[in-house]
């Protein structure tokens, strides 16, 4: 392998992933992050981070497909949408294809990302920043729950790994926060890494989140970027309507919306619920 063109991800301390780099298209530190795009042959375009890969061209479609549709068709009535993080615009273009929802507010705390990805992902967006519905904030997330009116029918949390700025998207007092800011029956959602790799983070975002949340539980997907194993999404609500879907009302859901989509359909949104024993013993200990 030359390593001149492979790059090491560094989000674990003992082991890691190689990417071989066919072309280096960014590289540089912004306020917040160090940033990195290259090309793959596999994954296509490839961002780093802070050394850690946050998405591909390739299979973006898995993460942001889970983290948008479970919630939303979960839930049934989603209006108002709050986004944390999720720069790259693939949050943002999935909750846009909802034509029911009302208002979309989107809180990244670093331009530059938005502005990156408008320009080497722009299929991530695919133009989603031109809605009229959506309110583009630029914030830290932590500050804007701690200070914001507004009320959510959904908070999406797609943050970076509890690594620099993006600490904060993980700390009890955001999910406080963010509990404040839903209404009544509204559901919160997160990004939680591979537990497999990261079990402390996964076990720390279920003691917090059940300090503020009747249901608190975690949801799966297999996205082969992030290294590792299962990447989890935490789910926190009150809301015990969505807490017992079945097959039948989400099949209906979906049907409604004549939506289509890549990897989400009604029988994976139900099996994502059921997490491997590994996972279930560890939470259980809790």
């Amino acid at each position: 392998m030359d390593q001149k063109n492979t790059w090491h991800e560094k989000l674990y301390c003992h082991l890691g992933q190689y990417f071989l780099i066919e072309k280096l298209l960014y590289k540089k530190n912004t306020a917040h992050h160090k940033v990195m795009i290259f090309e793959n042959a596999v994954f296509g375009k490839v961002m780093a981070i802070d050394n850690i890969v946050q998405t591909t061209e390739r299979d973006e479609f898995i993460y942001h497909e889970m983290l948008t549709h479970v919630p939303i068709f979960s839930h049934g009535s989603i209006k108002n949408v709050l986004i944390i993080g999720g720069g790259d615009g693939g949050i943002l273009r999935e909750v846009c294809r909802h034509k029911t929802i009302e208002n979309i507010t989107m809180v990244e705390i670093d331009v530059n990302i938005i502005d990156l990805c408008k320009k080497y992902f722009p299929n991530h967006s695919n133009n989603a920043y031109q809605d009229s519905r959506l309110k583009l904030i630029i914030d830290d997330g932590l500050n804007f729950t701690k200070n914001t009116k507004d009320k959510f029918d959904l908070i999406i949390s797609d943050s970076t790994d509890p690594v620099g700025c993006g600490k904060n998207l993980f700390l009890s007092e955001f999910y406080f926060n963010c509990k404040n800011c839903l209404e009544k029956n509204g559901i919160f959602v997160s990004q939680n890494g591979v537990f497999f790799l990261q079990k402390d983070e996964t076990i720390l975002t279920y003691k917090n989140l059940n300090q503020y949340f009747h249901y608190t539980k975690f949801y799966q997907a297999n996205i082969p970027t992030y290294y590792g194993g299962i990447m989890m999404f935490a789910w926190g609500t009150n809301n015990i309507e969505s807490h017992e879907n079945n097959l039948k009302e989400i099949q209906t859901r979906i049907k409604y919306t004549k939506l289509t989509f890549n990897y989400y359909n009604a029988k994976i949104h139900i099996s994502s619920f059921h997490l491997p024993q590994y996972i279930l013993n560890a939470l259980n200990k809790i």
